[in-house]
């Protein structure tokens, strides 16, 4: 188990010597990236602008949901976006096999051997963004309030992590799971918003089966002392809860998918 985990900082090492051969190409994709969401978040800014709010955040408020979105995204999707959406072309070609025999877990390899660091340029925007929000917001700090979103952020990141891994492990079991990270960005997407603009169908979904809610709007109104739908009081705990609870779900999945698991040719 201790070899094993020596190993891991070792294959992110590999991975961003690999990458850092072409930092020409890197550094223009973080560019490339980070002016993408910046144009989205400046559309958003501007109909925030012409209309005052939107469901009742104003500008810095939603610049702080905005920001904790990408922050807790970015640091998730490092260690499996890329990873796990590959792993349906990794089943389906027969190689997943060598990962099983390899002395360590399928699920660490993939994770850290390919970490991605073009990911920096979601991070450089997201970092700025929230600490002008958090100037301009009304937050009242306390000690209490600080390590609240520090742990609010880990469990955004494993938010992210545990769906993104659940997706990729069904290629597992289904060989295909591609098609599957359209309807999760879709709701990905939305969650860029405040949870009170949409119906209550889509807010019962975004708390429950996809509860990428407690990825940025939760712990952002938790902060800005908001109310927040079907949750109340326990929007706070929960915001820190999901985390945890969605990476154990993971875990077991992924556990479920590798024992059924049947090689390429089903």
């Amino acid at each position: 188990m201790l070899a094993a985990l020596r190993v891991l900082p070792f294959l992110v090492q590999l991975h961003m010597r690999a990458t850092m051969e072409y930092r020409g190409a890197m550094i223009l994709g973080w560019i490339a990236m980070a002016f993408s969401y910046a144009s989205v978040y400046t559309a958003i800014a501007l109909i925030v602008l012409r209309f005052e709010n939107i469901g009742g955040w104003v500008w810095s408020e939603m610049a702080l949901l905005l920001s904790f979105h990408l922050l807790g995204y970015s640091l998730g999707a490092a260690f499996s976006f890329v990873q796990f959406r590959q792993l349906e072309d990794i089943v389906r070609l027969g190689t997943f096999d060598t990962l099983m025999v390899k002395p360590i877990s399928p699920w660490a390899y993939l994770a850290f051997s390919g970490f991605n660091i073009g990911y920096a340029g979601h991070i450089t925007l997201a970092l700025p963004l929230m600490t002008w929000a958090l100037t301009q917001a009304d937050v009242g700090w306390n000690p209490t309030l600080v390590l609240y979103l520090v742990g609010a952020l880990v469990s955004s990141a494993l938010i992210t992590a545990a769906i993104i891994t659940s997706i990729g492990a069904s290629a597992l079991v289904w060989v295909r799971s591609r098609h599957l990270y359209s309807i999760y960005f879709g709701f990905w997407e939305l969650a860029r918003y405040p949870l009170n603009i949409f119906p209550g169908i889509i807010q019962a979904i975004m708390v429950t089966v996809m509860p990428l809610a407690f990825m940025s709007y939760v712990p952002a109104a938790v902060l800005l002392d908001k109310e927040v739908p079907l949750l109340g009081p326990a929007a706070a705990p929960l915001a820190l809860a999901a985390g945890p609870i969605a990476t154990i779900l993971a875990m077991l999945y992924w556990r479920w998918c590798i024992r059924n698991y049947q090689g390429a040719g089903g």
